[in-house]
């Protein structure tokens, strides 16, 4: 997905931008890029963070930089941030989501015969670079980034770092949060609050969707309004987000100890211990055995000193590798106990197959699985969270061509969790995997948990609703 931060400062502001975008690194992915800007002009460093730290592979770079403000980016996969020279001026930008009709955008910037792309990569033009095309149309920055805006199908949250300070824009739906901070003789822009704290910053301000403003040294300038539909991505709350990180004021932490309490009060099977797959599974299963008065404990510790994150190699067997070397089962905890784990979700569930014989294998009685949020039914298209390279790879649609025998199908019914269709697509998945009993969140328990009403959430990847 990706995620940035952005700071400006009476002072040198290497230092809080370094640690700030590091907080971001959990994302998941591929490429971090620093940028910041000084009197003499602007300084750049990106780097692949696919098998390596983020800290590591910048920590010599800080050094060679200066400037009052700066902008950082943790990147799905294309080189940020971009320096670009317009009638504008010169700037540096990154982008946060996923650009729909990047063919249509760029058949259209072909059309005006000047335009070129000189960020290609794999012959693919680097989203970033489209947007600031789009920007480049404007007269001014702020009627750029609202024409790139409202061109744009998807979802692209931007910061623009130029000579009168940083322009930060939310997601036309705000799918992705922006929030400010500041502290004395800062301000800074972050997408995760957790970089907050530990650099002194207090939240002054979340964008609402589509809402512009300009930070610099003065402060904070609004220069485009909020628009009226929120549909913020519920899975920050069940996965992306850090447990320290708050989205419209509601932490995440706390929200998924509600989402395993809300699946403890639906469970009927008698388990003897409670668990998290770790790390993202583990908030959702303290709230599970807190509100089941059931023992919580860590059958499985995970190793992460020197394995990167199990989705981030592109090869599937290095995939499997990576998920299955980094978790260490406890044979004592395992050994003839009916154990019950909370997860996340379950994408394709190639790992967690994996991951559920290993406990048969330590002697477990029984292995339960109650997921955090309802089966996936459909592929994101708006922050490609899912690593999947199709619909079909899901392991409920996959549940469901089995069914079916086809591809083509009405999903109404299998969202539908009082449906018999529903019962047989996860009676397909518990078998596939090898669980003694699969029940996974309700959506209106998980809407409950995170508090928001349904229509200002995004819950397309489950009940396919835009």
């Amino acid at each position: 997905m990706g995620g940035f931060f952005g700071v400006v400062s009476t002072t040198d502001c290497v230092t809080d931008l370094f640690y700030g975008t590091d907080y971001h690194s959990h994302l998941g992915t591929r490429r971090g890029g620093l940028a910041v800007r000084n009197p003499e002009g602007y300084t750049r460093f990106i780097h692949d963070i696919s098998n390596a730290q983020f800290r590591s592979k910048f920590e010599t770079d800080i050094y060679r930089m200066q400037g009052n403000k700066g902008i950082g980016v943790i990147s799905d996969h294309e080189d940020q941030p971009l320096i670009i020279g317009s009638h504008l001026g010169v700037y540096a930008i990154v982008t946060v989501g996923n650009i729909h009709n990047i063919a249509q955008l760029s058949t259209r910037a072909y059309g005006k015969r000047s335009t070129h792309f000189a960020e290609m990569g794999g012959n693919e033009i680097n989203p970033t670079e489209l947007v600031a095309t789009l920007i480049n149309q404007g007269t001014s920055f702020e009627e750029g980034i609202q024409e790139a805006q409202e061109a744009i199908e998807g979802s692209c949250s931007m910061l623009l770092l130029t000579d009168k300070g940083i322009y930060v824009a939310r997601d036309k739906f705000g799918r992705t949060p922006v929030i400010i901070g500041v502290k004395t003789g800062s301000i800074a822009v972050t997408l995760e609050t957790c970089a907050f704290p530990n650099l002194a910053y207090e939240l002054k301000h979340i964008l609402g969707p589509g809402e512009i403003v300009l930070i610099n040294e003065e402060g904070m300038t609004p220069l485009k309004a909020a628009g009226p539909r929120l549909q913020i991505c519920a899975f920050l709350w069940v996965y992306y987000g850090y447990p320290a990180s708050s989205y419209e004021n509601i932490n995440v932490e706390m929200t998924r100890n509600r989402c395993g309490a809300c699946l403890a009060g639906r469970n009927k099977t008698e388990v003897d211990l409670v668990a998290g797959i770790p790390d993202s599974g583990t908030g959702h299963a303290i709230g599970f055995a807190n509100a089941a008065k059931l023992p919580y404990s860590r059958p499985f510790v995970k190793y992460t000193p020197t394995w990167p994150r199990s989705f981030m190699p592109q090869d599937q067997n290095t995939r499997e590798l990576v998920a299955r070397m980094k978790l260490i089962p406890i044979n004592d905890m395992i050994q003839g106990q009916r154990l019950l784990f909370c997860e996340d979700s379950i994408v394709r569930g190639t790992q967690l197959k994996d991951t559920i014989q290993r406990l048969y294998d330590c002697g477990a009685r029984e292995v339960h699985m109650r997921p955090a949020c309802p089966p996936l039914l459909f592929g994101c298209k708006f922050l490609n969270f899912s690593r999947s390279r199709t619909e079909m790879d899901l392991a409920a649609r996959k549940a469901v061509m089995e069914l079916e025998g086809q591809t083509e199908v009405n999903l109404k019914d299998y969202a539908d969790p009082s449906s018999e269709k529903y019962c047989a697509m996860v009676e397909r998945v518990r078998l596939r995997l090898g669980l003694t009993s699969l029940d996974y969140q309700r959506l209106d328990d998980l809407v409950a948990a995170i508090g928001l009403p349904k229509d200002k959430l995004c819950t397309y990847c489950w009940d396919g609703a835009e």
